[in-house]
Order: C-alpha cells, then sequence, then structure tokens
C-alpha cells in the first residue's frame, strides 16, 4: 500500500504527477477556498505526509489525529503555522521552503516601498475613474525614494536584499536586527540601529522580521508616533507584528505619511477593512513569493522533502532537526 499525501491547496499538474507517481495523492481542489478544518483533521487521520501552506493551522489538535503523520512539507520560510514543540513530540519532521523566495520577495518588498512613495494604485485608479482631466504640478505627487534612508526591521536573508535593491537607488540603509550583520556592514554600508534610532531616523521603515513570541506585538503606537511625519511604514512579514489598529490611528493622525502592506493580522482581509478605504495605504494579498518561478521552486522543495522522509533520506530543509528520520 503507498504512503498517503494529503495537500492543502490546488497545485499544478507537474506537481501533483511527481507526487502521484510515487504516493496516493489527494488534493483540495478549490482554488478559492481554504480547505476546511473537518477535512484536513479527517484526512491527517491516514496521512503519512501533508503539504501545507502558510494559513493551515497545523497544531496539537491535528498531531493528536495524525497515525501515521512522518512530515509536514510548508510552503513558506515562517513556520509560524505550526506547533513546532508538538510536532516534535510527536515525531513529524517540519520542512520549509527558504533561499528559492528570497529575491522574488525582495522584489515585490522593493515594489511595494516604490508603489507606496509614488502612490501608483492611488494614480491607477485616478486614471481608470476619469478624474484625469488634465496635468497639473502637484497633481498626485509622492516623495522621492533615491537618496532616502531605509530602515530594515528583520536583515536575514530577505531583508538583506531588499537592501541591495535600496544601495542601487543611493539609499543610506540602517538596519536593526538580533544580531549584527557584519556582510551588509561590509558590503552594502548597511548602519545598525537599535530600534528607536532606526525608526527617529529612517524615511522608510521595512518590517520583515520573523514572527515569532519576541516580534508578535512588536509594533505598537508609540512606535509610529517615533517616525518621522513623512516617514512610510511597510510590512511584507507577517502581519501580527504589527498592530493594526494602531498603524490605523496613526495615519489617521497624521503621525506618519503612508503605509505599504503585504501582509495583514488576519487573511483574507474583510472588505469592510479600514485599510481598504485609505488612500495613503497600499494594500496587497500576501503575494511577496508570487511569481511562477518562485511558487513553483517553494513546491519542487516541498516535494523534495516529502520524497526524502518518507523513503528515509534526508530532507532538504528540516526546521525541527531534533527530529530525524534517518540514520
Amino acid at each position: 500500500m503507498k504512503p498517503f499525501v494529503y495537500v492543502t491547496r490546488q497545485v499544478p499538474d507537474a506537481i501533483y504527477k511527481r507526487l502521484a507517481a510515487k504516493y496516493d495523492v489527494e488534493m483540495w481542489k478549490e482554488a478559492d477556498k481554504a480547505v476546511p478544518r473537518e477535512i484536513l483533521l479527517d484526512k491527517v487521520s491516514k496521512a503519512d505526509a501533508l503539504l501545507t501552506v502558510i494559513t493551515d493551522v497545523v497544531d496539537e489538535e491535528l498531531f493528536s489525529r495524525a497515525s501515521s503523520l512522518k512530515v509536514v512539507a510548508n510552503m513558506a520560510v515562517g513556520i509560524d503555522n505550526i506547533d513546532l514543540d508538538a510536532a516534535s513530540r510527536y515525531g513529524v519532521s517540519i520542512c520549509n521552503t527558504p533561499d528559492v523566495l528570497t529575491d522574488t520577495t525582495a522584489d515585490l518588498t522593493f515594489t511595494l516601498l516604490l508603489a507606496t512613495a509614488r502612490r501608483v494604485t492611488e494614480a491607477a485608479e485616478f486614471v481608470k475613474e476619469g478624474k484625469w482631466t488634465s496635468w497639473a504640478p502637484m497633481m498626485l505627487v509622492g516623495t522621492d525614494v533615491h537618496h532616502k534612508k531605509i530602515g530594515i526591521v528583520g536583515m536575514g536573508k530577505i531583508g538583506t536584499a531588499v537592501a541591495k535593491r535600496a544601495a542601487g537607488f543611493d539609499m543610506d540603509i540602517l538596519y536593526h536586527n538580533r544580531n549584527r550583520h557584519e556582510v551588509a556592514e561590509e558590503m552594502l554600508g548597511a548602519q545598525y540601529r537599535s530600534l528607536d534610532g532606526l525608526l527617529e531616523e529612517a524615511d522608510f521603515i521595512v518590517c520583515l522580521a520573523p514572527l515569532n513570541d519576541d516580534t508578535r506585538g512588536l509594533f505598537q503606537r508609540e512606535h509610529f508616533q517615533k517616525m518621522k511625519k513623512e516617514a512610510i511604514f511597510i510590512n511584507a512579514s507577517r502581519g501580527p507584528i504589527i498592530n493594526e489598529q494602531a498603524l490605523i490611528e496613526a495615519l489617521e493622525a497624521k503621525e506618519i505619511a503612508a503605509a505599504g502592506l503585504d501582509v495583514f493580522d488576519k487573511e483574507p482581509i474583510h472588505t469592510d477593512h479600514p485599510f481598504l478605504t485609505m488612500k495613503n495605504v497600499v494594500s496587497l494579498p500576501h503575494i511577496g513569493s508570487a511569481t511562477k518561478e518562485t511558487r513553483m521552486a517553494m513546491m519542487r522543495t516541498c516535494c523534495e522533502n516529502i520524497e526524502a522522509v518518507i523513503d528515509d533520506g534526508h530532507p532538504r530543509t528540516l526546521v525541527n532537526k531534533e527530529v530525524l528520520h534517518f540514520d
């Protein structure tokens, strides 16, 4: 009897066929809807492997239902949707997809920064709504990006890749991180700052920190109040790092100029969310890694990890290294 693999989202034929060539595979096929919790719990009861996405909650309850689960291949770098302690207790390998999405996510992050600074989405809607009737000197003016100061909170691989792009715009690069990043300092001229120092000095604050117990709720109202009134805040990491109500209030009070957001506290956000009516907010549907090339690479990494664990090999990107299914 073949091992059973459950895939929680619709994937391209090439990925499905790769898994189906070796395993009994079942896939949730409603592209615009997440797999219901009760169905996921039912499927995991007989699954040897899960291929999940960042919005799937993989917790103690799920592991307790799984009698033969060996591996969860999570299609993301972050694993904040997974209870790692529970996974290890139940002997389940957790794998993610680092590296393959670094440059793509950095591209999107800088795109979001540019779009917010230059009011790109607002300008596009302005044209679509037939409001462009003439040219005016101060029509839809934004703010320069070049020669400004960027402050990166979270100088990991993606943060460093964003810093490289900022260097191309002749920006001064400031960063705050748990540890100093000597390579970025030497190669890019990046300058370390305390969090408060960065908030007070930077023109653009870009949040790229991972979500964990230390960063959850990191940005509160007092942090936005420390920023320049002309500052633009960008979040391309995880929504719960930000107190959204505090950001809304800071924007309404004009304590900062604008925000560009690819992630939110609860996703997807509802159509009545205050961000969606604020002209100085650019909201995107969590598309940091959304290119054909990168998403396929992420799915191939998931397949490699599933194959490795089921075949008693070495997982490519094992997160909870204390759980090993090989000698």
